[in-house]
């Protein structure tokens, strides 16, 4: 049924024209009615590209209870900003006195006289992250109207006081604030080794998860330690022998607390993780260090660990002709045979080879030494010379036995790499970066997808086999989203979407609001969950990253509750051991915000348009989702998929970008410069 608005000639008026909401335009009727009944009134005010109102509008006024609630206890009135720029600017006036902020959808409530009384913006339907519920304000108005009419107005601040008191009581999810990210960032900075960089003490992992998260940390804080703890770790990582100095990439781990000597396996995992982590550091600190060991990393996984197909193998084996990191090793004598005696001593001394060594037998782990690691820097006089020669000693060790590929291929950790490709492909705009991502993700889902949404596990010998576990989607889920991001094509969203919808099917245990590893019932004495971020991250902790992001790229509300039940469900966790939950407290610092939606309209061949997209792509932004429309298919692709993005268009003929930071959209902007210093703000906060 229509309501009437459907008489209405605004497109948001109309968008909302069949709402169960009895919704009447700004009115005499309007206010007339009120009178007659003795309500009072709600106003809505947006427009119709915003992107929260659309999400209020499929929480709360697409909702039967909602509107039942509306409808028998106040007289509701929608309002389009861009008719009643007035009416707009006085409501947003009442919005700001009364709470300190303002933006849209705009939420006002009103005497029949026209009198506000209490104002705000986007309210979820059920509490969220010290937000109260829409009902709870709807009820909680109803009951103060009907028994303290006559002094609501005075008591404007009082009731504003009490709505903020019952947002912030205390909730599983209130719970998990910012005070838990500082205690997550305090516990690591206890465990930081001050020395030689890193956590904990030997064996030392990578855990570039941690890495993320104190990214994010130093943003929201600007806190120079954790920026220290960072740069010194990375730094320290890719100077040591944990790092493959000549062939690239990263081995599993190190046994000593100087990062020089490896457990010499080489997992794809870690590479993908690892790149993420410089990269990221590098949007922050613009290390050409930094860039050039995200890309050595692409480089040495291209390389070594790519099947014809485009899809990644797993690993390489630790050991060669019988013995560990013999592939790798070096003697001052091997190196002499290789090459020129002054270019050797150089090498010698660069890579810290002795004649004593370090590792077994007298052999050596090239690293940089840690005397000269601080004021490594790839743009010295030395750089052109230390690349010829490690060409050299890379060509003498491709002679060498190789040790074991473990070949097959699985659905998750190819998600994983595939996420690293297109963010690096983001930063730093390599096409062979874009052109590795596309081949991978395709064959993954030639060789791994299955009917309905849903994934094998691994493909060995040409044969897929094996129930996908949980992170193989939600790994798979992360690259398709990157992918979405980085390419602006939302054919990857919609294959990100329906494994979602897989993930909250088959895998949710509705009892305890968690997920579980496996689909595996028969074989199995329980069911078990994945949710500590261990070497990677769990699958729990990406799924909810997953959800929080897909939700606001897609306005499903539903997606966001489904993660913050999560989040409830292991607060307890959370509280008492932070650091095991790292990419969790990302994903909560993302869920906390502020957000940024960003969608860009226009023709992706414009000039304007590439300057606009630029910012938005390779500045550090973790908690901002971008959705592209530069073609008819992406049009209508995102249509479908994102449907407040449809009266989103080019303003003037010239490429816009709609921007919606936290709950609160803004106008469409058309200018880089603007832009760049809207999107400034989104750092130290």
């Amino acid at each position: 049924m229509n309501n009437r608005l459907a008489n209405e000639k605004s497109p948001y008026l109309l968008q909302h024209a069949h709402n169960p909401v009895d919704w009447h335009p700004w009115s005499d009727e309007a206010f007339e009615k009120a009178r007659r009944e003795n309500k009072p009134i709600f106003l809505s005010i947006g427009y119709s590209t915003c992107h929260w109102c659309h999400v209020m509008a499929h929480e709360s006024f697409e909702d039967e209870e909602t509107a039942a609630l509306l409808n028998e206890n106040f007289v509701s009135v929608k309002v389009d900003r861009e008719e009643r720029p007035d009416v707009d600017q006085l409501a947003m006036t009442v919005c700001q006195a009364l709470t300190g902020g303002g933006g849209w959808p705009l939420s006002v409530f009103l005497t029949p006289e026209k009198k506000p009384f209490f104002a705000g913006t986007y309210f979820p339907k059920s509490p969220r992250h010290g937000l109260p519920a829409f009902t709870d304000i709807l009820r909680r108005i109803a009951h103060l109207w009907e028994n303290q009419r006559e002094k609501l107005v005075s008591a404007g601040d009082e009731i504003t006081r009490a709505l903020l008191e019952m947002g912030a009581s205390p909730t599983e999810s209130h719970r998990l604030g910012i005070d838990l990210l500082a205690k997550g960032a305090q516990d690591l900075s206890c465990a930081y080794d001050r020395i030689w960089g890193g956590f904990g003490t030997a064996p030392k992992f990578p855990a570039p998860h941690q890495i993320l998260f104190l990214l994010r940390w130093f943003l929201r804080t600007g806190d120079t330690e954790v920026g220290e703890m960072v740069q010194k770790t990375l730094k320290a990582m890719r100077c040591g022998g944990i790092y493959d100095q000549i062939g690239f990439g990263f081995h599993r781990y190190s046994v000593d607390e100087q990062w020089i000597v490896p457990h010499f396996e080489k997992m794809l995992y870690d590479q993908a993780a690892l790149m993420m982590a410089y990269t990221e550091a590098y949007q922050v600190f613009g290390s050409p260090l930094f860039k050039r060991t995200a890309l050595e990393t692409a480089e040495y996984v291209l390389r070594d660990l790519t099947d014809p197909s485009g899809a990644f193998y797993c690993a390489e084996d630790a050991d060669s002709d019988g013995k560990e990191g013999t592939f790798y090793l070096w003697t001052p004598s091997e190196i002499r045979k290789a090459m020129k005696d002054d270019d050797a001593a150089f090498i010698i001394r660069r890579f810290g080879v002795t004649e004593a060594g370090n590792f077994e037998g007298g052999k050596s782990v090239l690293h940089i030494p840690h005397n000269e690691c601080n004021s490594y820097n790839i743009n010295n006089e030395d750089m052109d010379r230390l690349n010829r020669l490690g060409r050299l000693l890379f060509e003498t060790r491709a002679r060498r036995i190789r040790p074991h590929r473990d070949e097959k291929i699985l659905a998750g950790w190819n998600g994983l790499m595939i996420a690293a490709l297109a963010k690096a492909y983001r930063v730093f705009g390599d096409p062979g970066l874009k052109r590795a991502a596309i081949r991978a993700e395709q064959a993954v889902r030639e060789g791994l997808w299955r009917e309905g949404g849903r994934l094998f596990r691994r493909l060995a010998g040409g044969e897929a086999g094996l129930e996908g576990c949980l992170d193989d989607y939600a790994f798979m889920i992360w690259g398709l989203m990157e992918l979405t991001e980085s390419l602006g094509d939302a054919a990857y969203a919609r294959r990100a979407v329906s494994l979602t919808e897989t993930v909250l099917s088959d895998f949710r245990d509705v009892n305890g609001g968690l997920f579980l590893s496996s689909t595996h019932v028969n074989d199995l004495i329980a069911r078990p969950r994945d949710t500590h971020d261990g070497a990677i991250p769990s699958a729990t902790s990406v799924m909810v990253m997953n959800l929080l992001r897909l939700s606001r790229m897609t306005g499903r509300a539903e997606l966001e509750e489904a993660a913050t039940k999560i989040m409830d469900s292991l607060s307890e966790n959370l509280r008492e051991t932070p650091t095991g939950y790292t990419h969790l407290l990302s994903a909560i610092d993302f869920a906390i915000g502020p957000t940024v939606e960003a969608v860009i309209v226009g023709n992706g061949k414009d000039p304007a348009f590439s300057d606009l997209l630029a910012p938005l792509r390779e500045n550090f932004l973790p908690r901002l989702t971008l959705l592209v429309k530069d073609t008819a298919q992406s049009m209508e692709d995102l249509d479908a998929l994102a449907p407040f993005t449809r009266e989103m268009t080019a303003v003037g003929g010239r490429p816009a970008v709609y921007l919606c930071e936290g709950s609160i959209c803004k106008p469409p902007i058309t200018d880089a410069a603007e832009l760049a210093r809207i999107l400034s703000n989104q750092h130290h906060r």
